[in-house]
């Protein structure tokens, strides 16, 4: 097939843009030919793969989106494509894949854990209102033929929001890479790292990794650090946030040299080698990549119920799930349990198991076959 993938920017971080790098290269493996529009380019793209840049008006993030929506269908109908697939805002494509849940469904998150100020705030906003209404197009009856929703609380989302008849909605778990993700980075890097980022060999770490600290739930676990009971835990942090030394100030404020931050890191597989756990209360997390990252790599995952990669867990992994996690006593509580038990050679192994069973030949696999339910016929391929 002739396959057009979509998306604002192609980069390898953000998870979207990961996402969509790494399916390029899956869809090109299986032997299909593969053309990448996007407005950015972060880095090359795969080999043996072509791209198309779309112009976007660069007067704030508004119009680029605007624009980028209305002009990314006029030039992929140039190229003749096979099938379109979406990975963001974009007003027709045949296939859209929802890999961050619904932006109705994140705001109305946001106003509740914000209050009436942010309610207001959103209320106001040019950008928010009108990627709600592209969005609520996007999800009309007749404007794609299928989507592919990252997890089943995606699913829910989306039918909650929109009313999509649920026959639309195909679920597909992200893959996860367990060769570089693997427990043998422990014993490779878990001394290295916690020395260049002064952490004692012998205190438990707790690892958070992700951008967009509030959504993802970093406050939560911030507000809890300083509990008699973590008193000698550590909380590394990687990651990036446009508030980043707000952050850094009140985790000095809580726990002095306890809390470290590391900004960005391109080698997250040596982060997982050093760490106990991974904690992601999130607020919202559609499915949560670090999840299965964590799990090929061994380490067992402390996660709220609004990630939608909870549903993986099985076992002893399902003592890692918080059901309050506002609640700081409850939350440290799961924390300390989960730490106090996390070490163990059958709870390690559990976790590996959860990642190699979600290997990205599996999930390219499925996706080939539902690109290939969703293909135009020849007819319209050819005159698109």
């Amino acid at each position: 097939m002739k396959i057009a993938l979509v998306h604002k920017r192609l980069d390898l971080r953000g998870g979207t843009e990961r996402d969509l790098y790494r399916t390029a290269e899956g869809l090109r493996d299986l032997g299909h030919e593969i053309h990448l529009f996007c407005s950015e380019f972060g880095v090359a793209a795969p080999q043996g793969t072509q791209t198309h840049q779309i112009p976007v008006i660069p007067l704030g993030r508004t119009a680029r989106m605007l624009s980028f929506a209305a002009r990314a269908p006029q030039l992929i109908g140039q190229t003749r494509c096979d099938v379109v697939l979406g990975f963001g805002r974009m007003i027709d494509q045949d296939v859209l894949r929802s890999g961050g849940g619904t932006h109705k469904g994140f705001l109305q998150r946001l106003i509740e854990n914000g209050g009436i100020r942010r309610n207001l705030w959103q209320g106001m906003s040019l950008y928010h209102r009108s990627l709600l209404a592209l969005e609520k197009r996007q999800f009309a009856p007749g404007r794609v033929k299928k989507i592919i929703a990252v997890s089943d609380e995606v699913k829910r989302d989306i039918i909650a929001n929109y009313s999509v008849n649920p026959t639309r909605i195909a679920v597909l778990y992200n893959g996860v890479d367990a060769d570089r993700f693997h427990p043998a980075c422990r014993d490779e890097f878990n001394k290295s790292v916690r020395m260049r980022w002064s952490i004692p060999l012998d205190v438990a770490l707790v690892l958070f990794v992700g951008s967009g600290f509030q959504r993802k739930g970093l406050d939560r676990l911030i507000k809890l650090w300083n509990h008699p009971s973590l008193a000698s835990v550590y909380l590394l942090v990687v990651g990036h946030d446009a508030r980043l030394e707000r952050y850094q100030a009140r985790a000095q404020a809580v726990a002095p040299g306890r809390i470290i931050f590391t900004g960005r890191q391109d080698e997250i597989e040596k982060f997982y080698g050093a760490a106990d756990i991974v904690a992601l209360p999130a607020i919202q997390e559609a499915f949560g990549n670090v999840v299965l990252e964590a799990l090929a790599s061994g380490v067992p995952v402390l996660l709220s119920r609004d990630v939608g990669a909870v549903d993986l867990l099985e076992g002893r992994l399902l003592s890692g799930i918080v059901d309050r996690p506002d609640d700081p006593d409850n939350l440290a509580a799961k924390l300390l349990g989960l730490l106090a038990s996390a070490k163990g050679p059958k709870f390690r192994q559990e976790a590996r198991e959860v990642g190699e069973a979600h290997s990205w030949e599996r999930h390219f696999q499925k996706l080939e076959t539902l690109l290939l339910e969703a293909r135009r016929p020849p007819s319209i391929a050819s005159v698109a």
